[in-house]
């Protein structure tokens, strides 16, 4: 049977500037809040090339660069679209309720 994902508040959507992102520690894990073009997404907070935090990179359309070595990773899916990075980082589920942002983190089975 499927484990049902727990959305738990990530931050204020005031607290994510539009083409920016911010950090936030959800039980533990590093989670990058990006708003972009009207959506929102999360995606894991460290580059897969590198151990640095994507958050403080260059939002770009649907993608986030990582300020280090310039990768770019697809927001959506977490795919790498540029070198040197080639493995993907790991998406969330994002939901909005009033003025907050949401997030479930999801477990592998």
């Amino acid at each position: 049977m499927a484990e049902v994902a727990q959305f738990v508040r990530a931050c204020s959507l005031a607290d994510v500037p539009d083409g920016g992102a911010v950090r936030v520690l959800l039980d533990g894990v590093p989670v990058a809040i990006v708003r972009s073009d009207g959506e929102v997404y999360a995606i894991h907070d460290v580059c897969s090339h590198a151990n640095v935090a994507l958050s403080e990179g260059e939002v770009e359309g649907r993608t986030i660069e990582c300020w280090l070595h310039g990768s770019r990773f697809d927001l959506a899916s977490g795919r790498p679209t540029g070198l040197p990075a080639t493995q993907p980082v790991p998406v969330y589920p994002v939901k909005i309720e009033g003025d907050d942002v949401y997030v479930a983190l999801q477990k592998e089975s």
